[in-house]
């Protein structure tokens, strides 16, 4: 990089901003309810929509287009992932993710990472190619099949692993490895694929050098993010720092990072080194209210979510209850420009209603958070089939969502 280059300054408020813009908000609300070119536009601006198996309010891969879109169709989304002629697939690309299929030749050096550096999981499979390849030979004869369906005597559930089967275990490995693919979930459960049988071959025959590969998933990722430091660019896509850095100086000399200063982003007493997307928007103001999954992209790095709104935030699940502070569930609520809170939501299908087991607000939110949180509330219930809120009680915020629910 020039030592001479003039570098930008960012104000913190900018930042948070350019973040959101990038991550498709403060868009004018739909006047309908969206489609299928809109849903499939969140997943081509984000790059991926990671999953998750939790549905007490609404699994996580939903709820980044109800956060950007308002109520829509989910069976939209399950058109776009799921059977051989979607326009996503599912892999390793942050955590287990659903990702636009061309972006399957990008990450073939993490399949090979998988294949080489061996773990339990490789060593094991290592050490029984000769189930490995049955299952080849399986899927080749009878086509895409749930670990459930098929039949071998090694397909008993035993011991760790989640009680996972020997052929459940074999055929995971082989999914990160890329030797099998999952073409569609059902109910929940992985159905797997041979890449031949799920993919175009012009996605299964291009080949990616690896420093390609990278430097287009750190353009994409910044994209995404519109500002970010290193440790963002390399969380985006789960890559280590060494390899994002050759990339991000690629992406300068290209004019497609810009180099910026941010006050208050600070690594120690040093200044974090930051860079602005080229084709990043700049909103004077940000307009937005929106739930967040607890895997969005705007929190799921908790750093960023740190430094960029001074909002710390951890997932409670695995928190025995008694030790949680803020609920089993809870989500961040942006308002504008700021997460200013968090709700702990509860789809209660059988009784009809959405209950918001808690909910909190930060210091400094705004004085009509409740007002302007209540419309999205009640549209969260609607979108879930649910016919009311009901608030529990628990959290400062709880009171005023109450009296504005009866208002």
């Amino acid at each position: 990089m020039d030592a001479s280059r003039r570098i930008d300054t960012v104000s913190p408020a900018l930042a948070r901003r350019i973040a959101l813009a990038a991550q498709g908000f403060g868009r004018p609300p739909a006047t309908s309810p969206a489609g299928t070119r809109q849903v499939a536009g969140v997943v081509d601006r984000l790059g991926l929509l990671q999953i998750d198996s939790v549905n007490v309010f609404e699994r996580s891969h939903y709820l980044p287009a109800f956060s950007r879109l308002g109520s829509y169709d989910r069976a939209l989304l399950d058109r776009l992932a799921n059977g051989g002629r979607g326009r996503l697939m599912e892999y390793w690309a942050h955590q287990a993710a659903y990702v636009p299929r061309e972006l399957w030749p990008l990450f073939a050096f993490r399949r090979d990472e998988y294949r080489s550096k061996g773990s339990d999981w490789g060593g094991w499979v290592a050490e029984n190619r000769q189930l490995a390849a049955w299952l080849v030979d399986e899927l080749a004869a009878k086509g895409p099949m749930r670990a459930s369906e098929i039949e071998h005597d090694a397909n008993e559930r035993r011991g760790p692993w989640w009680g996972w089967s020997d052929v459940k275990r074999t055929l995971e490995w082989m999914f990160r490895t890329g030797e099998v693919v999952c073409v569609e979930r059902r109910r929940f459960e992985r159905v797997y694929a041979l890449p031949e049988q799920a993919l175009p071959a012009a996605v299964l025959e291009r080949e990616v050098p690896v420093a390609d590969a990278l430097r287009e998933l750190v353009e994409r990722a910044a994209s995404a993010l519109g500002i970010a430091t290193e440790a963002d660019l390399a969380d985006y896509w789960r890559m280590t720092r060494a390899q994002v850095k050759p990339a991000i100086a690629d992406l300068v000399d290209a004019g497609t990072l810009v180099p910026v200063a941010v006050p208050g982003w600070q690594t120690g007493s040093r200044a974090t080194p930051a860079w602005l997307h080229r084709d990043a928007r700049r909103p004077r103001r940000m307009e937005a209210v929106a739930l967040l999954s607890p895997f969005d992209p705007v929190v799921w790095f908790r750093p960023r979510t740190e430094r960029l709104f001074d909002f710390h935030y951890r997932i409670e699940i695995y928190t025995p209850e008694p030790q949680r502070k803020f609920g089993y569930y809870s989500l961040p609520v942006l308002i504008d420009d700021d997460v200013v809170g968090r709700v702990d939501l509860k789809s209660d299908r059988q009784g009809g209603v959405l209950r918001v087991q808690s909910a909190w607000a930060e210091a400094g939110a705004p004085a009509d958070m409740a007002a302007r949180l209540v419309p999205v509330l009640r549209a969260a219930a609607a979108w879930q089939g649910l016919d009311d809120v009901v608030v529990a009680g628990r959290g400062d915020l709880s009171p005023a969502l109450a009296a504005e629910l009866v208002a």
